[in-house]
């Protein structure tokens, strides 16, 4: 089962890490440079939930932002 929320529709994206060496210009330096770059996911904080869907109780993933504005309903 994929990690996405039930109701938003939300999931993991893919980002990027980079690592900077050197001392900015604003303290003098010659500025940062870039020393290397890595993939990286960011995930939502998704709960397992126990919901009333359709009269009967599931267990789903919701997202913690949908918990907190009231759209679970919770069993």
């Amino acid at each position: 089962m994929p990690k996405i929320c039930y109701s938003c529709g939300k999931h993991s994206v893919m980002g990027g890490s980079k690592v900077m060496k050197g001392i900015p210009k604003k303290k003098g330096g010659i500025g940062l440079h870039c020393t290397g770059t890595s993939k990286r996911r960011f995930k939502p904080n998704l709960q397992r939930v126990k919901a009333r869907i359709d009269k009967t109780v599931k267990t789903i993933w919701v997202c913690t932002s949908c918990i907190q504005k009231g759209l679970v309903d919770k069993a």
